[in-house]
């Protein structure tokens, strides 16, 4: 399934087109879900309702990605203008903030992306108290995960699990942005000084000396001395997930805009380079980039989604405009290859604003399926190619 079976005439063309099929798909979305949530990924390329866990019914706010769905929502609000999207994402307040209240499944570092996108969006746009309360409250549980002495925010689970303790992981540059907006909200500069250290640990031991990232780092909860890399999502351990690669473009070029430190924008522009150099033909990666054309293995639109978006804002902190350019073009040639090919062009067949996603191949977890995170940042990036000088939620 593809958007189209004629190449528009420009990209400009190419990507009207595809934001318009994607806000077809949220419209329809909205009929089917409301405020209620799809799942992490379709079935057979449709998203069914959340299924019922940990004591929430089917649909219910439970996972590390319901807020990929009113993320949606906000863009769709800032592409079009329409009051529809704006009173559909602003339904999803009063979730997120019971979640929160109520301490339902909290036990993650992803509240970053959780409240970042469902709470400190509205607000910072409409002023809403109960969604500010909400984020700041979500701050303050994501605080509790911060390990001392190796000052990083354990990520998943439990913090007493043997399993998870002292673990952390790449995704996790994307949610420090919650605890940077508390301080800037607040004038209180703990949270930012944990997102300052977290950041910089992981710029030392998640980010290799090939270029290559590791999935999960684990460090001793006692000590604080840094252990050894794994992955969980990926090929191998010493392999390189396609996703984790994705987000650490992103997130380390988001951190440089909250921190500032050269550092991380040359961490973000390392991942950068790796993972452009790895792409196939069609400039869309391998669920790993262990992998290439003829290996008979999946793509991950997600990660190049999440790539176009994390290109995006390197180009936008650098100052030599070759630089620039270059992460820039790249960006335009795998949103064009998603576009053209990965997109679903707003057909009834799925509800899906991209396929050809991988959630977790090792666990045969939603593999060559939509992704709630892959549609968020696909529709993004398609944001990003339509409105110059967009405010970013993160």
């Amino acid at each position: 399934m593809t958007a189209t079976d004629v190449r528009p005439s420009s990209d400009a063309e190419a990507t009207a087109a595809a934001v318009a099929a994607a806000i077809r798909t949220v419209d329809a979305n909205i009929a089917t879900f409301g405020d209620r949530y799809p799942a992490d990924t379709t079935d057979a390329n449709r998203y069914p309702l959340r299924p019922p866990t940990a004591g929430q019914p089917e649909g219910g706010n439970v996972g590390w990605t319901t807020s990929f769905w009113p993320g949606q929502l906000w863009l769709a609000h800032d592409l079009t203008g329409d009051d529809r999207h704006l009173r559909a994402a602003l339904s999803h307040v009063g979730s997120f903030a019971d979640r929160v209240d109520r301490g339902i499944d909290l036990d993650t570092h992803d509240l970053g992306f959780l409240y970042t996108l469902s709470c400190v969006t509205p607000a910072r746009r409409t002023g809403d108290p109960r969604a500010r309360g909400a984020a700041l409250a979500a701050a303050d549980h994501l605080m509790t995960r911060v390990l001392e002495p190796a000052g990083i925010i354990q990520a998943w689970g439990d913090l007493n699990d043997p399993r998870q303790r002292g673990r952390t992981i790449i995704d996790s540059l994307m949610n420090t942005p919650l605890l940077f907006w508390a301080s800037q909200t607040t004038g209180d500069d703990r949270y930012a000084a944990a997102a300052r250290r977290h950041t910089e640990q992981l710029r030392q031991h998640i980010l290799r000396p090939d270029g290559t990232t590791f999935h999960t780092f684990y460090w001793d909860p006692d000590s604080g001395v840094p252990l050894r890399g794994e992955t969980e999502q990926g090929h191998a351990d010493n392999s390189c997930w396609a996703r984790g690669q994705a987000w650490g473009i992103y997130g380390f070029s988001l951190n440089h805009r909250h921190i500032g430190d050269p550092a991380l924008l040359a961490a973000a522009m390392t991942c950068a380079d790796r993972f452009l150099a790895h792409l196939p033909e069609d400039h869309v990666a391998y669920w790993d980039l262990e992998f290439g054309d003829g290996s008979g293995q999946e793509r991950d639109s997600s990660a190049a989604a999440i790539a176009v978006c994390g290109l995006h804002e390197l180009a936008d902190s650098l100052t030599d405009p070759a630089s620039a350019d270059r992460y820039r073009t790249a960006a335009a040639e795998i949103l064009r290859s998603l576009i053209e090919r990965y997109s679903t062009g707003g057909h009834s067949a799925s509800n899906a604003l991209i396929l050809h996603g991988v959630y977790d191949k090792p666990k045969d977890v939603g593999v060559d399926e939509g992704t709630l995170w892959g549609d968020y940042f696909y529709l993004e990036a398609l944001t990003r190619a339509t409105i110059p000088g967009w405010a970013s939620p993160w």
